[in-house]
């Protein structure tokens, strides 16, 4: 028998792949993930994305930008993929991976978050400001056993600016 996936089934899907995923990772490692507790700010510049008109549960989509440090340099990539769990006229609840590629080494994080559009999701006119949380479930190079949470803020329909905070 299969548990229907529901808002709340998700959600809790979600958090306990992305603990789980975390716990596991900063177990093996948290001397070095503490030696290394930083903030990151990045801006992100959207290079590609293949976000329907009109979000359909169980249809997934992915996000891609460019990263620039505080300086304004290149700084890496950012790959999400979403998938909708549940879809309404005023947002939907969708599940995701992120992928931070950066000069230094990987971050992977993964979240459900609801996302605050309309059923049409590429809104031209007063795009609505947005904002969700992942956690961290792990990284490579500089990044090796890191834990923490990546906070993204949608201040338009190309941009957005991370916060990598690391513990």
């Amino acid at each position: 028998m299969t548990t229907p996936l529901n808002r709340r089934n998700a959600l809790r899907m979600a958090s306990a792949a992305a603990v789980g995923a975390g716990a596991t990772v900063g177990l093996a490692a948290p001397a070095r993930a503490a030696r290394r507790a930083r903030t990151l700010t990045l801006t992100g510049r959207r290079a590609s994305a293949n976000i329907p008109d009109v979000l359909t549960t169980g249809t997934p989509y992915f996000v891609h930008y460019e990263l620039l440090d505080a300086e304004g340099s290149p700084a890496g990539t950012e790959s999400a993929h979403c998938l909708p769990v549940t879809v309404g006229t005023d947002g939907a609840l969708v599940i995701a991976t992120l992928v931070l590629r950066l000069t230094d080494g990987t971050l992977t994080a993964a979240t459900a978050f609801p996302r605050p559009l309309p059923a049409l999701t590429e809104v031209l006119t007063a795009p609505r400001q947005w904002s969700h949380t992942f956690a961290v479930t792990g990284g490579t190079g500089a990044y090796d056993g890191a834990t923490g949470e990546i906070a993204i803020d949608h201040i338009s329909r190309e941009e957005d600016v991370l916060t990598v905070t690391l513990g």
